[in-house]
């Protein structure tokens, strides 16, 4: 079985009900993650689980079969998720296909894989297996489904305040939960006891929002802040943020900057057309800013080294971290050299 986000949904429960190995992959981690999360949502005991990494399957490729066969601890029912680049688990993947013993559900989150890898194609066409590829969503499907993620938590909340809670975590539907949660706990709200967010509320949760999400470090490579942009490279690291889900934020914003400067003009007014746009207030200053630095040939400059990244970050999956750092600095230090 094959799906990609639009046919997900349709698919899951018969996945579950029919699949054993289900291989997650596209460049939206967020997506991808959510997915497994769903299918084990729908499986009928998914027990003990059992974490394995790509690296340690790719040195030995039999350890995915044993531990998929193997009883629970407390002869419990178990399931094994699997983190992965690449095709590191492909060779794992083939010899747990070739045992003639029934396995435990195998969920594999693979980054930098698709639907056309070596370890996708060997699934594809399986009635036990699922191929899910998930392409990052566009703002209005993540609005939806932070207002999805409110109404199960008990919160009543208009699209304005999802929009803005999708934007603060560029769009990155872990992070957008996280809120969710935060903001449920913070109104003692429950399915049974629904409150409505205000804007106030979100504002209470505001510190910690922004903490979570990429927008600081995005800030600070396209302000040319090149006293902060070492500690937001090290709360990357630290806060374990998704590398792809970085650079597509990253892209976001320049393609936001090409779109606005195309209607800004050589002389245009900045202030005045952030008005005109709506942009979110406190977007304003940043934009202002990255504005001024990101202009004619810097910015044509800065969109051909995003999609250089995006190429040797996917070619180099297990690189991807450093390959971004490093190009970060860069690119604060080329955003820096414009006043």
């Amino acid at each position: 079985m094959k799906a990609t986000q639009s046919t997900f949904a349709g698919v899951a429960a018969k996945a579950a009900a029919s699949a054993k190995v289900f291989f997650f992959c596209g460049p939206d981690e967020a997506g991808a993650h959510d997915a497994a999360s769903r299918i084990l949502s729908l499986l009928d005991a998914p027990g003990e689980r059992i974490e394995l990494s790509g690296a340690e399957l790719k040195r030995d490729p039999v350890k995915l079969g044993d531990e998929a066969r193997s009883n629970s601890l407390f002869g419990d029912t178990r399931h094994i998720f699997v983190r992965a680049q690449g095709d590191d688990a492909h060779d794992a993947v083939e010899v747990l296909l070739g045992g003639d013993v029934e396995p435990c559900p195998v969920l594999i989150v693979a980054m930098g894989a698709t639907d056309k890898s070596r370890t996708a194609k060997l699934l594809a066409d399986r009635p036990d297996a699922l191929v899910a590829m998930f392409y990052p969503p566009d703002l209005r499907a993540v609005t939806q489904a932070v207002r999805n993620m409110a109404d199960g938590a008990g919160l009543r909340m208009g699209s304005e305040l999802a929009e803005r809670i999708a934007r603060g975590c560029g769009l990155d539907t872990r992070l957008a939960q996280s809120e969710v949660t935060k903001l449920a706990l913070y109104l003692d709200a429950t399915p049974a006891s629904p409150r409505t967010v205000e804007r106030n509320a979100l504002d209470a949760i505001g510190a910690q929002t922004e903490e979570d999400g990429f927008t600081p470090l995005v800030n600070a490579a396209l302000g040319g802040e090149t006293d902060k942009i070492a500690g937001e490279i090290r709360r990357m690291r630290e806060l374990g943020l998704s590398a792809v889900g970085l650079l597509l934020a990253i892209e976001r914003r320049a393609a936001q900057l090409a779109g606005l400067s195309a209607k800004l003009g050589p002389r245009g007014d900045i202030a005045a057309l952030l008005d005109a746009e709506r942009v979110f207030f406190k977007d304003k200053p940043a934009l202002n800013n990255q504005l001024r630095r990101w202009r004619g040939r810097a910015l044509e400059r800065l969109l051909a080294k995003l999609l250089q990244l995006h190429r040797d970050m996917l070619t180099h999956s297990q690189d991807a971290e450093l390959l971004l750092a490093q190009s970060l600095g860069e690119i604060t230090r080329m955003a820096a050299r414009v006043r």
